[in-house]
């Protein structure tokens, strides 16, 4: 008799806990459609009804149950608009409201509730201890329509950073720390579970490299348990704020402003109408200032690969940080007390 994979069991062990996400959102109700030629062309305009609207289904993803209680995990980019309705799909006949927690956009995680007891949920690994080469299974919800779909592979790489794209209305976000694996990652997989051989999170599903074969990206499942640690504790995530807007230097960057050195935060607004330095927010007490270029961060030289966001998550609020500030051509140092984000 043919001995089954052991991902069979994992499936039967898994598959229960990892749910779909279904975005929807109160839209204007189309009621027909009217052709109008321009240009020599023939453009078709949806007829809209005055003041009706109806619910409809802007996007979904997955996710997993982490406790009996219904504690949910997923990306932060499955859930990013505040206005719209998130329902999880437990199984066809179970399909409970979800409340969006918290999100930390930086590292692309989530928290999310349902009401209720007993759920199936998934154990968690420690993603510190995965090694290269080790077996994982992708498990996942593709396209929204393909429940609990796996797909096997191995660890490909290590503290990986990708730059992700959330659409046309999404800021570029760099993600660092990343798992990499050539098991498949579909959209709609995201925030979906990646598993070991021992039947636990490891890791949770958030990107795929288009026009690439078997390259796909997931964030190590410490993360997201810190994360999940601090709502559970105190209703939200915490995180230490210095309150400035900046772009990371490089020699393009340093070449085309003229500025003497190509490495650094330049502490500048994004757009007009708003300010590089929050107002009351730590830096603003330190009394930095627009177009400072922050050079270290205790010590830690700011560059491409070790950016400020990188250097603040690893500290707590009410730390402490020293910079070493670039302002007018003289270095000076300025000691910061870092605060909770409001």
């Amino acid at each position: 008799m043919t001995k089954k994979s052991p991902i069979v069991e994992i499936a039967k062990k898994v598959c229960p806990a990892v749910i779909t996400i279904v975005v929807t959102k109160d839209l204007p109700k189309v009621e027909g459609f009217y052709s109008f030629p321009y240009g020599g062309r023939q453009f078709i305009i949806p007829q809209i009804k005055d003041g009706k609207t109806e619910k409809t289904k802007i996007g979904g993803g997955s996710g997993f149950i982490v406790s009996k209680d219904g504690y949910v995990l997923t990306c932060s980019h499955v859930v990013k608009d505040p206005m719209a309705d998130y329902t999880v799909i437990v199984e066809p006949t179970k399909k409970y409201h979800a409340k969006v927690l918290a999100k930390n956009p930086l590292i692309d995680i989530a928290v999310l509730k349902i009401q209720g007891k007993n759920f199936p949920y998934l154990e968690v690994g420690d993603s510190s201890k995965i090694e290269l080469g080790e077996t994982v299974v992708a498990i996942g919800n593709p396209l929204g329509e393909f429940e609990d779909t796996l797909s096997s592979g191995i660890i490909s790489g290590l503290s990986r950073k990708i730059t992700a794209y959330g659409g046309i209305e999404s800021k570029a976000t760099s993600l660092r720390g990343l798992i990499q694996t050539d098991a498949a990652i579909n959209p709609g997989n995201s925030g979906g579970p990646l598993i070991n051989m021992d039947g636990k999170a490891v890791g949770v599903n958030t990107a795929m490299v288009m026009g690439a074969q078997n390259i796909g990206f997931a964030i190590p499942v410490n993360y997201a348990i810190k994360d999940l640690k601090e709502v559970r504790k105190y209703g939200k995530i915490k995180k230490p704020f210095l309150g400035v807007r900046y772009f990371i230097l490089n020699k393009e960057a340093a070449k085309s402003n003229k500025l003497p050195i190509d490495y650094g935060a330049l502490i500048v607004r994004e757009s007009l109408g708003e300010k590089a330095i929050i107002e009351g927010s730590p830096a603003d007490k330190a009394g930095l200032q627009e177009y400072d270029i922050i050079l270290e961060c205790d010590g830690k030289k700011l560059d491409e690969a070790h950016t400020l966001a990188d250097v603040l998550q690893k500290h707590n609020i009410g730390d402490e940080i020293l910079l070493k500030v670039l302002r007018e051509g003289k270095e000076i140092k300025l000691k910061v007390k870092l605060e909770e984000k409001k």
